[in-house]
């Protein structure tokens, strides 16, 4: 009988000195990625509520240095060498820091990713940018600090910061058209298939480079998939066709591509052919 008491008491102590209550944290960690163009973008960072507090101007007092979120730092990772401000930023992790003003903020990109909230000794020599950014008034508060990637294209986003009832973002470049450039004639050395001529024109067409080629690139893509025609890829044509200032032909791959999303049952592509048709005349 004691050896069984025993037995019960040292079972109980050990699960009692292994068990963990588990809760919610009051700042959740929270990590994004987006791809902006050709480069990669991750954000780790936690997210402090606003709880009935008053944020700017009290709790995240004006003129002061600021973690940006809360617990470790908040940090954004480039896969690719980025341009901030007037700032060159090189491919790597970086912390953001921020000192908030009422009508404006500024916005540090600080070297060491490695503090818990601010660093204890500040480094100016490990800022590698520092922007401006206006204050915009949202008109509902939010409750829970948010950072987000908007107002992305194929060049360029924007780090948004949102809290409460205020918005700043911070504008960066990415070295896409360098990127794109350097793919482009390095398979079109080889021996490109029809998505590569395909990707090519549609790349010239949104960036408004040369239309010339883009034309011969699309044409050759439609060519390439005649014994399985795809209207996607006609519709792309009949926009470079028009962009490059040759209507007829833009009509006329316009109606192909019509009559295969109707076939396809493609709403949405039946609606955009049409559309482009009644404005270049050809319905």
């Amino acid at each position: 009988m004691k050896k069984l008491l025993l037995i019960a008491l040292v079972t109980f102590f050990g699960f009692s000195a292994n068990a963990q209550v588990k809760t919610p944290q009051p700042s959740p960690l929270s990590k994004m990625e987006q791809k902006v163009g050709l480069t990669d973008v991750t954000i780790e960072y936690s997210r402090p509520a606003v709880r009935g507090r008053k944020i700017f101007g009290d709790l995240v007092p004006y003129g002061k240095m600021w973690r940006t979120g809360a617990n470790a730092n908040t940090k954004v990772t480039f896969s690719d060498d980025v341009k901030i401000g007037d700032s060159n930023v090189k491919a790597g992790t970086y912390a953001i820091f921020t000192i908030p003003n009422e009508k404006s903020w500024d916005i540090l990109v600080y070297a060491d990713a490695s503090n818990w909230g601010t660093p204890e000794k500040w480094d100016d020599s490990k800022v590698v940018a520092k922007v401006g950014a206006e204050v915009y008034a949202m008109p509902m508060s939010v409750e829970s600090f948010t950072v987000s990637v908007d107002d992305i294209s194929n060049n360029s986003a924007v780090i948004g910061m949102i809290w409460e009832n205020v918005y700043v973002g911070m504008p960066f470049t990415v070295p896409t058209a360098m990127k794109v450039s350097a793919s482009i004639d390095e398979t079109m050395k080889g021996d490109p298939k029809a998505g590569d001529y395909y990707s090519a024109a549609v790349y010239y067409l949104q960036e408004k480079m040369d239309m010339k080629k883009a034309m011969m690139w699309i044409d050759k893509a439609v060519e390439m998939t005649s014994d399985n025609p795809r209207f996607w890829y006609m519709r792309q044509q009949s926009l470079i066709h028009a962009a490059g200032g040759d209507k007829a032909g833009a009509i006329e791959a316009a109606k192909k591509s019509l009559a295969g999303a109707e076939a396809a049952g493609n709403a949405d592509y039946v609606k955009m052919n049409k559309d482009s048709l009644k404005e270049w005349g050809g319905m």
